[in-house]
């Protein structure tokens, strides 16, 4: 066995591989051990997956969504304490199902004596056209290439040794080709509700999946709480999907009729909607 990134011997590595990682809702789609070598393991985890995590935009997603990482915690996030404007962070609690304001010594005397306050959370930020994503999107988009073959030894043997692969493999692993464009934007709400085939509601945390355009250009596509993101296999330009969304109305191509095969997903329970 080789390792999809470094192409390195990995057959006696240890680590599983969380395509998406667990900070992010993710306990089903991983990789066997060995398909990454420990070492790519452990790099994406400190390299890729962390930078990415620690964006705003998925720091206030992931408090919001209350999506624990592996030790049981949501990260916290900053806000302000109205009417005072003064900055505080927020903690979510998630075991004790309470949220703690942590305030500045200085202004915590005055509040004492104030009859009415509230604090103001913010709900979303905005994605940088950053390396920093791009990465993630090529790491992930490697990995669900592998899943859909982890069965097949010679899909994996042709995913190593693909060389059109190469450019979006070293993106992820080694950071060649730092301009890497990527299209994202929401196409949900993130706390829509969805019935499952037996009536119960949920979310959808994370679904994605891989399609070919008519021009013969291959894409990855995931959607994280309804914020869709999506990047080219075949090279750092996006203007391919951006023509396709615009042929096809801008329906994404999770829930388009030229990809009837469906996609991967991932639920979670939640709160009841009316």
């Amino acid at each position: 066995m080789r390792c999809l990134f470094c192409k390195k011997e990995s057959t006696t590595s240890k680590s599983v591989e969380h395509i998406i990682p667990e900070s992010l809702g993710n306990l089903s789609h991983i990789l066997p051990k060995g398909v990454v070598c420990d070492n790519c393991n452990n790099y994406f985890a400190r390299k890729v997956e962390k930078p990415f995590l620690e964006l705003p935009a998925m720091t206030i997603l992931r408090f919001n969504q209350m999506v624990p990482n592996k030790r049981g915690s949501t990260p916290p996030v900053s806000g302000f304490l109205m009417p005072s404007k003064c900055p505080v962070v927020l903690q979510n609690h998630l075991k004790a199902s309470t949220i703690s304001v942590e305030v500045p010594d200085e202004v915590f005397e005055s509040l004492r004596n104030s009859n009415k306050m509230s604090v103001i959370l913010p709900t979303e930020a905005p994605l940088p056209e950053s390396p920093i994503v791009s990465r993630f999107l090529s790491k992930v988009a490697i990995e669900a290439m592998a899943l859909k073959l982890v069965d097949h030894p010679k899909g994996l043997e042709y995913i190593v040794d693909e060389k059109q692969l190469d450019p979006i493999r070293n993106h992820a692993r080694y950071g060649q080709n730092i301009e890497w464009p990527y299209h994202s934007r929401r196409i949900y709400d993130a706390n829509k509700g969805w019935r499952n085939k037996t009536g119960k509601n949920i979310q959808v945390v994370h679904e994605f999946d891989i399609f070919k355009t008519e021009d013969g250009e291959y894409y990855f596509v995931i959607c994280i709480f309804g914020l869709e993101f999506s990047i080219n296999y075949s090279g750092p330009e996006i203007e391919g999907y951006i023509k396709w969304l615009k042929n096809h109305n801008d329906t994404s191509p999770l829930y388009s009729r030229k990809n009837p095969k469906g996609n991967y997903h991932s639920e979670i329970t939640s709160h009841e909607y009316l």
